[in-house]
């Protein structure tokens, strides 16, 4: 398949520029077409995608297809583009999920239909942008242009009362957030030997004073614990879960930017100060997988259950990363991308499931298998993906994540195995409660089961579950060579000042 693609050819910024041409158009036409135009953007999107995952070539440990464009050169500054094999494959996996928020949202969005679509097209651009920026400024303005199109998408479409006041606390939190990304970032280009530079692979080839490490790592720490989030600094998420459109929370659960980030950036950039304070990240970790875990139990809501389930499977995430293993490395990966797939879909079923109900309240649910068996079976096949079920992805994520947190931190993957348990216990009561049993009231037992549309959807996402359940050597022989190069980089050194 490599040999069949152009590698010279700019497939990255043919991405960014279809994605706000595509939004301009959907803004542009009526009704129908304005979803067309929006769908139609989307799977092209996807094909390109594919071309770059076609065209990578995962025995090189370097970045790929490649684009570089002076842009303040005076400052050190370029647009520049590439892909490694942490990275190629969020891009499928992302287009993916717009894909199916596209689908999901089609005759659910009354208000400003054309508006609505085209934000979706404009965040879709900024998130594409995170995964293949490799100057640090062209990041941070990727980084920062999603507050845009999610303080609206929060604010104007989302299903509760206060979703005004979420779509608020959400910028507020961001904007906090990205200023100590910014201060790091400029810190780093200033301290670079060979004069000021923006450029990531610059700063990652070189050494630099233990001091300005400690203090860049902390910001950037910080900035991206912001969005992953960590606590305490989560409180954002379960309001955002519960008061905007299912829609956006699959997104920001589905496409954890913050933990790549970390994985990025924080990690490479500043080895000695990681590997210093890596108590701090496995102490974040080991705080984000207990605190989330029983913070699910006490929910009534589905909506806010899924979102610190969310957040305690990412503090599992950041226990692998804090392990610098290549095991830690390719768990975090992997469990990102089984992200996408098992957290999409789950809001995305709990959006499908407020449209008929007009609630997620588990106390108000019940009996909606017998209603809606479709749905109540792909909700509970995602649950047991995301609790790690064999056979699904989230079996070889997790199990990644928790071998490689036992060799480095056996108490900590002690921890993590029984919030394992924990998490199955919880998710399995939460089923009971609100999808089996009886109907407790009559708008349930009425309510029509998923439609083709919304059907084909989730079960693409539970096709691709179970084949890299039962096919993970796929993901992995990808992410493998890039995984070695990055420990590599991040091998333990003399860390005294």
């Amino acid at each position: 398949m490599q040999a069949l693609v152009n590698l010279n050819f700019p497939w990255l910024s043919l991405i960014l520029l279809m994605l706000p041409m595509g939004a301009v158009l959907t803004a542009l036409f009526p009704g129908k077409e304005a979803r067309w135009a929006a769908l139609t953007t989307a799977i092209l999107t996807l094909g390109v995608s594919l071309v770059a995952v076609a065209g990578f070539d995962s025995a090189q440990t370097g970045f790929q297809l490649v684009e570089t464009t002076p842009w303040m050169p005076d400052l050190g500054i370029a647009y520049r583009l590439g892909i490694d094999g942490l990275s190629v494959l969020f891009l499928p996996f992302t287009a993916l999920l717009f894909i199916g928020v596209i689908l999901a949202s089609w005759n659910a969005i009354r208000t400003l239909p054309r508006l609505y679509f085209a934000l979706l097209l404009v965040l879709e651009c900024t998130i594409m942008g995170i995964f293949t920026a490799l100057d640090t400024i062209l990041f941070f303005l990727f980084w920062e242009l999603t507050l845009l199109p999610l303080f609206f998408l929060i604010s104007l479409w989302g299903s509760g009362a206060n979703r005004r006041y979420a779509g608020v606390k959400y910028s507020l939190f961001m904007l906090a957030g990205g200023l100590p990304l910014l201060i790091g970032f400029v810190v780093l280009a200033i301290h670079h030997p060979g004069g000021m530079s923006f450029a990531y692979v610059d700063l990652l080839q070189e050494s630099r004073d233990y001091g300005v490490q400690v203090t860049v790592f902390f910001l950037l720490l910080v900035g991206f614990g912001v969005k992953i989030p960590l606590f305490p600094l989560h409180t954002w998420l379960p309001v955002v879960a519960q008061e905007g459109p299912a829609t956006t929370v699959a997104l920001l659960t589905g496409l954890k930017v913050g933990a790549y980030g970390l994985l990025r950036f924080a990690l490479p950039l500043v080895p000695q100060a990681a590997h210093e304070f890596q108590w701090v990240l496995v102490g974040l970790g080991m705080i984000g997988v207990l605190y989330g875990a029983v913070a699910a139990l006490s929910q009534t809501s589905l909506r806010r259950m899924l979102a610190f389930a969310s957040l305690s499977h990412v503090g599992m995430v950041v226990l692998g990363m804090a392990s610098f293993s290549q095991q830690g490395l390719q768990g975090a990966v992997f469990q990102l991308l089984n992200f996408t797939l098992v957290a999409g879909g789950l809001f995305l079923i709990t959006g499908f499931l407020h449209q008929r109900t007009g609630s997620t309240e588990i106390l108000s649910l019940g009996g909606v298998a017998k209603s809606m068996p479709l749905l109540a079976s792909l909700f509970f096949f995602l649950g047991l993906a995301g609790i790690g079920m064999p056979a699904t992805s989230g079996f070889p994520a997790e199990f990644l994540l928790i071998m490689s947190v036992l060799e480095t931190h056996t108490g900590a993957g002690l921890v993590v195995l029984f919030v394992v348990v924990l998490g199955a216990a919880y998710f399995l009561n939460f089923y009971r409660k609100a999808f089996l049993g009886e109907a407790r009231h009559a708008i349930i037992r009425d309510a029509p089961d998923l439609k083709r549309r919304e059907l084909g959807v989730l079960l693409l996402m539970v096709i691709l579950v179970l084949v890299f359940g039962f096919y993970p050597q796929g993901i992995l022989d990808i992410t493998e060579t890039s995984s070695q190069y990055w420990v590599s980089l991040m091998l333990p050194v003399d860390v005294s000042p």
